[in-house]
């Protein structure tokens, strides 16, 4: 055959295939409108109403299997305009059901009007109680939808559990898998496990008849999918130690943080003034975040994960440990104290104490001159040749105990303290500087800012003698073997482990023997510990301890800020060592000390005036 005739071939079968799909679309048409009535029907007595299912939010425990967050049921109330009764309806009645004002509702149905055919909530947070008084009222186009709130039983870690809310315009802008009226969480464990807690939405398909009825799900549910729970997760904190630790911390300004050693776990974490998490539920949420907001002493404000605060004498622990690293401090060296450190025209003061003092004993007594020679010592190492090559090889230790950059936790909105440059000091100075000039860095003051997780987790480092596990607030995760990897990794400094021992030493040695923990002292336990106190341009100075124990396989380290408290063993030190006492013998039996806490009121300038 020629390729002509082939060709007419092909044509003729292409003109069948395309006659044949013309014929059966035809077909379809002509049933559709001539014998088959169900759309006929549907679009004259039925309309479709989709219907978002929305699943219940994960659980979160506490380590033990405590429940920290719950989900309870409640209803949204939904109206599509275009089904209300001609004839209206009793708004009274339905107001008094809602308890809402009646310019509510009809400010919300005047809303409803512009979209009459969209469905358009008019009351969120109804209880159940409510919802089945309206289903017997029965007012067509009205109809409720199944949600769940948070609750938070023990009513603890407000800033720690964070808050769940609507989404807004800019989140919906910014992710495309959340729509309007959808909640997410905005701080906190609930925003840095929103993946993880949401689960997924499902839809079902109603069909309504003309008198706003439901007749049930479109063709046997045939387009309904199911809502997938969210995933329930488990904390690292010990919820019984949270709610003690914001007992203590109430009506004080400050953080506490508690960390266990062998993993990075985080057993507790405290800012104050804390919330009550169940006041950001609810209708009335909107009112209480706005007291929240005008509180001059900023309940929403996370201090144990934000706020940079001046270490104080904590980080002359970190002085000594860079000293003997670079071979300008041995244990055994002693250095004069004669009531402070002079040089030229700088001076630093100090308490009164014996002198000379070794490394044991200025860590004991926490000695301002003693670190004052051995911080000019680090900078002035000729070796470096000159002070600012010196202050970098500083400033890289400092860096490598986690200080001035973010610990990279599985939190949220984390802080990363600041530890200046050389370059700061030359532009503030003019290139014109030297150790005298940056001196109240050796004794934790200055520029120098830190969190309270950054001082918990240096206390971690100690306890580990030289290394530390990545801080994280989550245990475990339903469905999944294990978190990410990075948690499980060890983070070693750059001062070797033989180097930490004096140190320790001299921590033990502050509470057991003759220095400024000894308040800190537990019978049986060998308890380590560090006072600071931290000048303050506002007021008395702040209070903060630094501590772990036991001394060998520490179960527990802690660091508390209390600011404008004074001394650190005045009022950080009787609170971190309560709550060792409870974590570690699951009692706590100096009710004076306990009453000593509670009864101890702190002046604030800042936010008091």
């Amino acid at each position: 055959m020629s390729s002509r005739g082939e060709g007419l071939v092909r044509l003729r079968h292409l003109q069948f295939v395309v006659l044949f799909i013309f014929g059966a679309i035809l077909l379809r048409l002509a049933w559709i409108q001539l014998f088959d009535s169900k759309y006929k029907d549907m679009a004259r007595n039925n309309v479709l109403r989709h219907v978002t299912l929305y699943p219940a939010r994960g659980e979160i425990y506490d380590r033990n299997g405590e429940f920290l967050a719950q989900s309870r049921e409640c209803y949204d109330l939904m109206v599509v305009y275009r089904e209300l009764p001609k004839t209206g309806f009793d708004t009274v009645r339905l107001c008094q059901m809602l308890n809402i004002p009646r310019t509510k509702l009809e400010r919300e149905l005047s809303s409803a009007r512009y979209a009459p055919r969209a469905a358009r909530r008019i009351v969120s947070y109804v209880p159940k109680e409510t919802k089945l008084l309206l289903d017997e009222y029965k007012i067509p186009g009205f109809y409720t939808v199944y949600r769940t709130v948070r609750q938070y039983p023990r009513k603890v870690g407000g800033n720690l559990l964070g808050y769940v809310g609507e989404v807004s315009e800019q989140m919906l802008r910014r992710y495309d898998n959340y729509e309007v009226g959808d909640y997410i969480g905005l701080t906190g464990v609930e925003a840095a496990y929103e993946e993880v807690l949401k689960g997924k939405k499902g839809l079902r398909v109603e069909e309504i008849d003309a008198y706003g009825a439901v007749k049930g799900s479109y063709m046997d549910g045939a387009f309904d999918t199911i809502p997938e729970h969210g995933k329930s997760i488990v904390c690292t904190i010990d919820a019984k130690l949270q709610l003690f630790a914001e007992e203590l911390m109430e009506g004080k300004v400050g953080a506490a943080v508690a960390i266990e050693p062998s993993t990075g776990e985080i057993l507790m974490m405290v800012s104050s003034p804390t919330y009550d998490p169940d006041k950001l539920v609810g209708r009335e949420r909107g009112n209480n975040y706005m007291d929240m907001l005008r509180n001059k002493r900023r309940p929403l404000y996370n201090r144990a994960v934000k706020a940079k605060y001046p270490p104080g004498s904590t980080f002359k622990l970190v002085q000594g440990l860079i000293g003997m690293q670079e071979g300008v401090l041995r244990p055994s060296q002693t250095y004069p104290c004669h009531l402070g450190y002079r040089a030229g025209r700088v001076s630093m003061k100090c308490h009164e104490h014996r002198s000379p003092a070794d490394l044991s004993y200025a860590v004991a007594t926490s000695c301002n001159a003693y670190f004052c020679y051995v911080f000019r010592n680090i900078l002035e190492n000729p070796k470096y040749g000159g002070v600012k090559n010196g202050y970098d090889v500083w400033k890289e230790y400092v860096e490598s105990f986690g200080f001035g950059r973010d610990l990279a936790t599985d939190f949220m909105g984390e802080g990363s303290g600041y530890v200046p440059d050389k370059e700061f000091y030359n532009k503030r100075y003019r290139g014109s500087w030297n150790a005298l000039t940056v001196l109240s860095l050796s004794i934790g003051q200055g520029e120098l800012g830190c969190t309270p997780l950054q001082m918990a987790n240096l206390a971690a480092i100690i306890a580990n003698r030289g290394y530390y596990y990545l801080p994280h607030i989550v245990r475990s995760v339903e469905g999944q073997d294990s978190l990410d990897r990075r948690f499980y990794e060890r983070h070693y400094t750059k001062v070797d482990s033989k180097h930490f021992e004096p140190i320790v030493q001299g921590m033990w040695r502050s509470v057991h023997v003759d220095g400024t923990s000894t308040w800190a002292r537990l019978e049986g336990l060998d308890v380590c510990g560090k006072t600071g106190t931290a000048q303050n341009p506002h007021g008395k100075d702040h209070s903060t301890f630094l501590s772990f124990a036991p001394k060998d396989n520490p179960r527990i380290a802690i660091s508390v800020y209390v600011e404008n408290a004074g001394f650190g063993a005045s009022m950080a030190l009787p609170i971190a060592s309560l709550l060792e006492e409870l974590y570690l013998t699951g009692e706590v039996k100096r009710q004076n000390v306990v009453d000593y806490v509670k009864s101890h009121k702190v002046y604030y300038p800042r936010y008091d005036k």
